[in-house]
């Protein structure tokens, strides 16, 4: 059985983000939409965060709405039932890929070394969340893993800032990056929207400039 397709967003920056209040959800998704970003990767690191994925995917339709630091089998229906559009994991276990083969989740398994690059293959998966990327070696791993592994793609989180996210994404073996600077937890905190669109702006301009 095939596994089911990713959304069709066009952003290759995918804001990474810890809701801590869940009215803070929409009005941010909104700024990263007006600043040219049309994912979000929503996480489960707070009790906040599964009504904020609804909240997300409910007001803000042209936001593909994903669910990050999906780590147990369990989540997976509660992150569907929340509406997310898909899913992404720090890591990957037998019984979550199971589950998110069962329940029909769109996923992006996390890889830290190219055996579980090659478990993730070989279970179905070819676009990987390398994580923690520049914990791992950033650019030079990706690099190194692109001859072996011809057949992956990845999107690096940690570490990915404005700063090097044009070095990322001119790698062929990249298809996208995450990364949390886009919604500084300031920024959130203080409904400083306009701060979140320009950031978005910043990120856009720069992926867009980048030859895929």
């Amino acid at each position: 059985m095939s596994l089911p397709s990713l959304p069709p967003f066009r952003s290759r920056v995918v804001p990474v983000v810890v809701v801590a209040d869940v009215a803070q959800a929409v009005p941010m998704a909104r700024a990263l939409l007006a600043g040219g970003i049309d994912v979000i990767e929503i996480t489960l690191r707070s009790s906040a965060g599964l009504a904020a994925i609804e909240a997300v995917a409910r007001a803000v339709p042209g936001m593909h709405v994903g669910a990050g630091t999906v780590t147990r089998a369990s989540e997976v229906r509660q992150v569907l039932d929340a509406g997310a559009a898909f899913g992404l994991s720090p890591g990957a276990t037998p019984a979550l890929l199971e589950a998110v083969r069962a329940e029909g989740l769109p996923f992006v398994p996390g890889v830290a070394s190219p055996s579980e690059a090659m478990a993730a293959r070989d279970a179905g998966f070819t676009l990987l969340k390398c994580f923690p990327a520049a914990q791992l070696g950033g650019i030079e791993v990706l690099k190194a893993w692109a001859g072996p592994l011809p057949e992956l793609r990845f999107c690096p989180t940690g570490g990915i800032s404005l700063a090097n996210l044009a070095q990322f994404l001119a790698l062929p073996n990249v298809a996208m990056a995450g990364g949390s600077w886009l919604t500084p937890a300031a920024a959130l905190q203080a409904g400083d929207w306009a701060r979140v669109e320009q950031l978005a702006r910043e990120a856009s301009a720069l992926a867009n400039a980048t030859p895929a």
